[in-house]
């Protein structure tokens, strides 16, 4: 049997890690600095075929707001040190040219300038068989 792809490629996600409290210490019910960069992405209009997701917590609390990208099989990457107001637009464009891409390689001179200073961890996708 001989796999085709008959579906659109999965969105890519843009997950924002709404927990973050960029290296403060805060009262528990203060409103974040994670949550204020997902409520700025939130007001904005999302390039075509990007999901923006809310989650608890990246595990990179002493760094800056923390993202990921993820979509279908293309390597997820984790990007640290986002600020929370003047970061937004620059995410948009960048998972914009990572939705673009098949793997989620952005060619380096094509990368925003952040993303290359400031990625934590790349992770390989998935590897499926098909029959």
């Amino acid at each position: 049997m001989t796999f085709t792809a008959t579906e659109p490629d999965p969105p890519t996600e843009l997950l924002v890690c709404i927990k973050c409290r960029r290296g403060q210490e805060m009262p528990e019910n203060d409103r974040r600095p994670g949550q204020r960069l997902y409520d700025t992405l939130a007001a904005n209009t999302l390039p075509d075929g990007i999901r923006l997701r809310a989650v608890e917590c990246l595990q990179n609390c002493d760094h800056g707001c923390t993202v990921a990208l993820r979509g279908g099989d293309r390597w997820t990457y984790i990007y640290g040190n986002v600020d929370e107001v003047s970061h937004a637009d620059m995410l948009l464009d960048g998972a914009a040219r990572y939705t673009a891409t098949q793997d989620g390689l952005i060619p380096w001179r094509e990368r925003p300038e952040h993303f290359k200073r400031n990625c934590i961890a790349r992770i390989p996708p998935l590897e499926t068989t098909h029959d």
